[in-house]
C-alpha cells in the first residue's frame, strides 16, 4: 500500500489556557503499509501504546496488503484453496461492496489486474494495448465475486481484489477504535495521509489538518490549499497528482476507471471527503475522483452523511472549488 493522499496533519500548539489534565502530547510514528503513520494523543497516565499499535498494523497487513505475498488477500488472488478470511478482510469486502453499489461501479476493488498492468501495483507492468485492456475487463466487476461466511467465491478465477484504495483509511479506524477502547478521548491518527481526529487539543480547539494543492509531486508535501478543523471526524483526499505515470509523453493518473480500463480523464484534480469514519471517506474519495465533478455533485446530494471539498480545473486551467454546505464552519482556504 502506498501513500496517495493530500491531507497533512498540522503541528499542535499548546497554550496557557489548559483544559486537559495533560498538556504535553504523547506521540507515536513509524512505517506500515508502505507508508508512514503519525499519532498524537493526550493521556494523563502517559501510557505508551506503541507495541499495541505496531501489532495492530502488522496484523492488518497480514490480512489485506497486496504487497505482502502471504497476506489473506494475496492468497485469495492466487486462488489458493481453503483460505479463511478474518474480520479485517470481511469489513473491507463489505464496505467495498456498499461503495461499489452507491457509486454505480466507479469504485471497484476488482480493478487490481488493471492496476498492475498500468504499473501502479506490486504486479508486473505490461504493455498497454486496447486488446489487452478489453480482455482484462472481462473479469473486472464486483458482481463476479462474493463472500459466503468466511470464504470468498469467484465466478471467474481470474478475478483479483485490491483494497489499497481504502484499506489505509480502515486501518485509521482500527487504530482509533483501539485508542478509544483504552480510554483516550483526545487524539488524532494519520496513516498515509488518511486522518481521523477525536476530541480536542489542550487549548480546547479541534485538531487541524491541511489539504494540499493538487500540484504534480511524487516526492514531498505540496503547499496547503485549505485548513480544516476536525472533531470526531475523518478526512481522506484522493488526487491525481501524487501517483501517476508518463507513457509516450502522456500523463496517466493511478485511478483506473473500472468501466473503461483506463485511468480517469476528467477535470477533477482532488477530492477530500469528510465523514464519521475513515473507511467511508477513503473509499468514496476514490469513487468521486473516478466519476468526475458533475456526477460527484449528484452523488453527494444523495449522500448527506458525507461532506466534500473538490478541487477542479476550469477551461482556462485555473483551480476552482466545489464544497458541500456542511463544511462552511470547519474549513478555511489559505491564500
Amino acid at each position: 500500500m502506498q501513500k496517495k493522499t493530500g491531507v497533512i496533519v498540522l503541528a499542535l500548539i499548546c497554550t496557557a489556557h489548559v483544559i486537559l489534565a495533560q498538556t504535553e502530547p504523547m506521540k507515536m510514528e513509524g512505517f506500515a503499509q508502505g507508508t508512514t503513520y503519525h499519532i498524537t494523543y493526550y493521556d494523563s497516565r502517559e501510557r505508551d501504546f506503541q507495541p499495541e499499535v505496531t501489532k495492530i498494523l502488522s496484523d492488518f497487513d497480514k490480512s489485506v496488503s497486496t504487497y505482502l505475498p502471504t497476506s489473506i488477500i494475496s492468497r485469495i488472488n492466487r486462488n489458493e484453496p481453503d483460505v479463511a478470511v478474518d474480520k479485517y478482510f470481511i469489513d473491507c469486502f463489505n464496505k467495498a461492496k456498499e461503495v461499489w453499489k452507491n457509486t454505480d461501479g466507479a469504485f471497484d476493488p476488482t480493478v487490481y489486474p488493471l492496476v498492475n498492468m498500468w504499473g501502479f501495483g506490486p504486479g508486473k507492468k505490461t504493455k498497454v494495448e486496447k486488446p489487452i485492456v478489453d480482455s482484462i475487463l472481462k473479469f473486472v466487476g464486483f458482481d463476479l465475486i462474493e463472500l459466503q461466511g468466511n470464504k470468498v467465491i469467484k465466478k471467474d478465477p481470474r478475478v483479483a481484489l485490491d483494497f489499497n484504495a481504502f484499506a489505509q483509511g480502515y486501518s485509521v479506524d482500527v487504530v482509533s477504535d483501539f485508542l478509544t477502547s483504552v480510554g483516550l478521548t483526545d487524539y488524532i491518527v494519520e496513516i498515509g495521509g488518511e486522518v481521523y481526529a477525536k476530541g480536542k487539543n489542550p487549548n480546547g480547539e479541534p485538531f487541524t489538518a491541511g489539504i494540499e494543492k493538487p500540484i504534480d509531486n511524487k516526492l514531498s508535501e505540496n503547499p496547503i490549499k485549505a485548513i480544516v478543523k476536525l472533531k470526531d471526524m475523518a478526512v481522506s483526499t484522493s488526487g491525481n497528482y501524487r501517483r501517476f505515470t508518463i507513457i509516450d509523453g502522456v500523463k496517466y493518473a493511478h485511478h483506473i476507471n473500472p468501466k473503461t480500463g483506463y485511468p480517469t480523464n476528467n477535470n477533477l484534480l482532488s477530492a477530500s471527503v469528510f465523514a464519521s469514519n475513515c473507511i467511508t471517506t477513503d473509499a468514496n474519495a476514490t469513487g468521486i475522483l473516478v466519476m468526475g465533478l458533475e456526477k460527484a455533485k449528484v452523488f453527494l446530494e444523495k449522500h448527506k452523511e458525507m461532506q466534500a471539498y473538490l478541487i477542479y480545473s476550469d477551461e482556462k486551467g485555473n483551480y476552482q472549488i466545489y464544497e458541500t454546505p456542511g463544511l462552511k464552519d470547519i474549513i478555511a482556504e489559505v491564500k
